[in-house]
């Protein structure tokens, strides 16, 4: 098994959703090296805010889609998470390498391969703990090669606030006109499901200077109509 190439890209950059999950499992440093050794742009991952305060990469709010462990993150300490081992795709095998990372792994991997960090700050977060995530990744030399995206907009406002050259994208599902005019008048690039961009939408973000990136596209046909409607970035699971 392999990733799908998108050979009629253009200047679409590909971004590996979770690392390439199509390949490995989400969101573990095995998938971040698999986006790492090919043609990517950037890797994107999640980080959640442990009980203790700490850091630590996974999607899910608990562990049981890829653990079969009823766990929260968030209610859970960093020790008790990263001792964890994952089952991987399969949802039975164990492996020994397959567990949650932390922000310095991902980073450093990012770095490693020279790849953008597309970083999903998930779930609303104190402004104090946005600017901790940030500080750790300016500490790395990556900060100007990450872009920060978030569904919670008190998240990337509170970044700005201290990081105004911070890159940040707002994810949405929906994409209405008061969400546009958010980003417009915030000045951050879109992150947009896409099953719902259009033309029209794409043209009034980049009359404004924004950038669009959209989510999760894993065939070519809806490859070739957000290209259609002239997206700059496409993230996806196995296309490359």
């Amino acid at each position: 098994m392999n990733t799908i190439k998108f050979e009629n890209k253009g200047n679409i950059k590909m971004i590996a959703h979770r690392g390439v999950s199509g390949l490995e499992l989400e969101n573990t440093c095995p998938a971040f090296v698999a986006a790492g050794v090919k043609s990517y742009y950037g890797i994107e991952t999640d980080v959640h805010v442990t009980k203790d305060g700490k850091f630590i990469v996974v999607h899910d709010d608990d562990l049981v889609r890829i653990a079969n462990l009823s766990m929260g993150v968030e209610s859970s300490d960093f020790a008790a998470l990263r001792a964890v081992r994952l089952t991987d795709t399969d949802g039975k095998t164990q492996r020994n390498d397959l567990f949650l990372p932390t922000l310095e792994e991902y980073i450093s991997i990012c770095r490693k391969y020279d790849k953008q960090a597309i970083l999903e700050l998930k779930n609303e977060m104190p402004a104090e703990k946005v600017w901790e995530i940030a500080e750790i990744i300016q500490g790395m030399g990556w900060f100007a090669r990450t872009t920060f995206i978030s569904f919670a907009a008190n998240n990337l406002t509170a970044l700005r606030e201290k990081y105004p050259s911070a890159k940040a994208q707002y994810l949405t599902e929906t994409a209405t006109d008061e969400e546009i005019a958010f980003m417009i008048n915030n000045r951050f690039d879109a992150d947009l499901c896409g099953y719902c961009v259009t033309k029209e939408k794409v043209d009034a973000l980049h009359s404004a200077g924004l950038e669009v990136n959209v989510w999760t596209l894993d065939t070519l046909e809806h490859a070739e109509m957000a290209k259609a409607a002239g997206v700059d970035y496409i993230t996806s699971n196995i296309l490359e």
